[in-house]
């Protein structure tokens, strides 16, 4: 940043107040045979433009310089800075009088408009630092553009930043390629309130002078734009941490309302079909005693699934579901779950219509876990199918993918959730109060996803929901 302008007299400005009147004098002479009004236009231009170059004090010292040198150059007596008379007095006081004005005016404009257009680069430079500062990005990438923007405003060597956020250090250096350090250095701090960031340190070049009052001022003023951005930085990543903290605990709270409500359930029912049947008291028909050895069969199961669903989320979240890839064929893993869950459906009074393509390419996947795939979305299909309704499931070849949709008949799920009911424990708002652990969807979309596939769902034509998932032909995956 250039040197400000200031009222005090300068080498600079003291050259200029004298080299003006010097031209001034040399170019009046030949004007002589004129008469005086022509030298005295040139001395008052020759006011002017030292007022202009040199400054306020420069055209003052200029135009007492010109009062003197006009007398003794075409005065009475020539090259004698005698008066003679009341009106050779007269006439330097005159112009004088008017060179000072005309000094005061000019210099006082010129210096008003050199500090406002550095005030205008200053405020510039200010909204650059703090536009890059609350740009988002992390705080030591910023630091480091902000240390580089210094460079050329302040004329610097290097730039240190030297920062603790959150008992993190960061450190941002900047150098000028080709300058030489060991000049004058300036240290500021990086404070904002009561809190302390650290510190930021400019050097000149070697044999530099060090930086004016101004210039600190405004280096002062970018540490302290440095400082509010770190300042926010911090309170953002309180925030983020407060609501990590809440949605954990948020979903710990669901899950053990989820897990102990779908627990109980087939626990509950376990229980009292044992109790039943250990009743001494009672005597059961074969038909009944079979009848109640179903149903804690079916519980068992469903329990059995519960804890299956919560084991495989727990690999999920520790990263350990791996598949064990091998071809299989489509139709056969889908034909394998249809058969077993079949009797469970059509004892709910579901039907289901498959639509497989004989023409189904083999693909390599795991076929345990792509059985459990279709085991959660038919039980999902189920659980919001009305009874007397039917679940369709078809399979055809796609580009380099084999597509499996699973449609019910159910109420739809709205397109704002389409995305969240992948999510565990999240079981939608159009009936929260249906059984179920909200494990299903999100164990089938990891699975699908371990193996390079997506999964999705869409609106059902006959109305209701379908889910759609992909697997690569191939190797695939990730």
């Amino acid at each position: 940043m250039d040197e400000p302008r200031s009222h005090a007299v300068t080498v600079r400005g003291v050259v200029i107040a004298i080299l003006a009147p010097a031209i001034a004098a040399i170019v009046s002479v030949p004007l002589a045979t004129s008469g005086p009004a022509s030298a005295i236009a040139v001395f008052l231009l020759a006011c002017v433009i030292a007022a202009v170059a040199g400054g306020l004090w420069s055209g003052l010292l200029a135009a007492v310089i010109s009062s003197f040198a006009l007398p003794f150059l075409f005065g009475t007596e020539r090259f004698s800075l005698q008066l003679d008379g009341a009106e050779d007095v007269v006439a330097a006081v005159v112009f004088l009088s008017v060179a000072l004005v005309v000094g005061l005016l000019v210099g006082g404009a010129t210096e008003d408009r050199a500090r406002a257009a550095r005030r205008e680069r200053e405020a510039r430079l200010l909204g650059h630092l703090s536009s890059k500062l609350l740009t988002g990005e992390v705080p030591d990438r910023v630091l480091d553009d902000f240390a580089n923007i210094l460079l050329d405003p302040f004329a610097l060597a290097s730039c240190d930043i030297l920062v603790e956020l959150d008992g993190h250090p960061l450190h941002a250096r900047a150098e000028r390629a080709g300058v030489e350090p060991g000049g004058p250095k300036a240290l500021v701090p990086l404070v904002v309130g009561a809190v302390s960031f650290g510190t930021l340190e400019a050097e000149r070049p070697m044999g530099r002078r060090a930086l004016s009052k101004d210039e600190e001022l405004l280096l002062e003023a970018a540490a302290k734009q440095a400082a509010a951005a770190l300042d926010r930085a911090r309170l953002d990543a309180r925030v983020r941490m407060a609501q990590l903290d809440a949605e954990t605990n948020q979903l710990r709270a669901a899950m053990f309302s989820s897990v102990t409500h779908d627990l109980r359930t087939p626990l509950a029912s376990i229980k009292a079909g044992v109790t039943s049947l250990l009743d001494p008291s009672v005597e059961y028909e074969p038909e009944q005693e079979r009848e109640l050895l179903t149903t804690i069969l079916e519980e068992t199961d469903r329990l059995n699934r519960l804890v299956g669903n919560i084991l495989d989320l727990a690999k999920i979240r520790a990263g350990a579901l791996i598949p064990t890839r091998q071809a299989a064929a489509v139709d056969e893993i889908v034909g394998a779950v249809l058969r077993r869950m079949r009797p469970r459906l059509q004892a709910q009074g579901i039907q289901v219509e498959s639509d497989i393509r004989p023409d189904l390419p083999d693909v390599m996947v795991d076929e345990m876990q792509l059985d459990q795939v279709l085991t959660n979305l038919l039980e999902n299909a189920a659980r919001y199918t009305p009874a007397g309704s039917g679940i369709q499931i078809s399979a055809g070849v796609f580009p380099e993918a084999v597509q499996v949709r699973v449609s019910d008949r159910g109420p739809g799920i709205p397109p704002e959730e389409r995305e969240r009911v992948f999510e565990a424990f999240y079981r939608g708002g159009r009936s929260p109060e249906m059984p179920g652990s909200g494990l299903g969807l999100a164990i089938a979309k990891a699975i699908v996803t371990a193996h390079g596939g997506r999964i999705w769902v869409e609106g059902a034509p006959g109305g209701g929901a379908a889910v759609v998932f992909e697997i690569p032909i191939g190797e695939g995956g990730p």
